[in-house]
């Protein structure tokens, strides 16, 4: 079988197509781009490792200079890991771009996860980058990655990476304000590390207890799930008395503001260290604690 010559034949005719059409193009390209790398796999195993670097050198010259050596490696492992049979069907639902990026990728379920979330929030090649970057699968607890490969159904928590990573702009030590401060600089980013469906309600959110005023740090509210969500900023290690803090605040929403087709609110303390012990005893599941990383 002469391998080159269908190879060469597909780049042309890919090539054509990405000028000739406006929609889909993409798409197209991985497809191509997943053959063409069953054909390089293929010759590589009846001629040889050193096949690929000789068809690189004449595709750059017939046909672009974008077939270097390195991309045609590229394709290979993009179908040796697509023919996969877990994975076959996620093979066409990202751009090349995206493909690109979860190929320096070895965990087959590391790659499911952030296919998966781009799908859902539609995440650019640059944000992807930027989980990938920052471990996102990675700082998930095993209790979640478990869920994820058994496909279980995900409460709020499950998806939420511990630590979370906050844009510091070089700042090494803050107090509450500025921690919010950087939040709120940063809000999307933020709500996208906690999940899916999370929208900002308000900071320093103003309630009155009694007869004094509180304010709430964040308040969110969670449309997948559909519950309000109180966070409490705190950068020091979680103590005792910041349970009892962000469960008044959280009975207090229920009490005042859910309304009655609505789920119970959920407390999340974003803490500088987290305190197991104090987790383990305290009775409110709907409480989570997450620790913060400074980057």
């Amino acid at each position: 079988m002469n391998y080159y010559s269908e190879i060469k034949d597909k780049l042309i005719k890919s090539e054509i197509y990405d000028r000739v059409k406006d929609y889909s193009k993409d798409r197209h390209k991985v497809s191509v781009y997943y053959e063409i790398g069953k054909l390089l796999s293929l010759a590589g195993k009846e001629y040889g490792k050193n096949i690929i670097k000789q068809y690189s050198d004449k595709l750059i010259i017939e046909v672009g200079k974008k077939y270097k050596l390195s991309n045609l490696y590229k394709m290979r492992k993009f179908y040796e890991i697509f023919s996969n049979e877990k994975l076959y069907p996620l093979g066409t639902k990202l751009s090349w771009s995206h493909y690109r990026e979860l190929l320096v990728i070895k965990n087959i379920d590391e790659i499911k996860y952030y296919i998966d979330i781009c799908e859902k929030n539609n995440l650019s090649k640059r944000q992807l980058n930027e989980k990938i970057r920052n471990h996102e699968y990675n700082r998930l607890s095993d209790e979640t990655k478990n869920k994820l490969i058994n496909k279980e159904e995900l409460q709020v928590e499950d998806l939420i990476p511990n630590p979370i990573v906050i844009k510091s702009n070089n700042i090494e030590e803050v107090n509450e304000y500025i921690l919010k401060q950087l939040i709120l600089n940063n809000l999307d980013d933020f709500l996208k590390q906690l999940g899916n469906g999370f929208s900002y309600i308000g900071n320093e959110y103003k309630i009155k207890i009694g007869d004094r005023y509180n304010y709430i740090d964040l308040l969110l509210f969670n449309i997948e799930y559909n519950c309000y969500v109180v966070i409490e900023l705190k950068v020091i290690e979680l103590k005792k008395e910041h349970i009892g803090q962000i469960e008044v605040y959280m009975n207090y929403i229920d009490k005042n503001l859910k309304s009655i087709n609505q789920d119970k609110t959920i407390g999340i303390i974003v803490c500088k260290r987290d305190n197991k012990f104090i987790i383990e005893y305290c009775s409110d599941s709907r409480i989570i604690t997450r620790n913060y990383e400074l980057i």
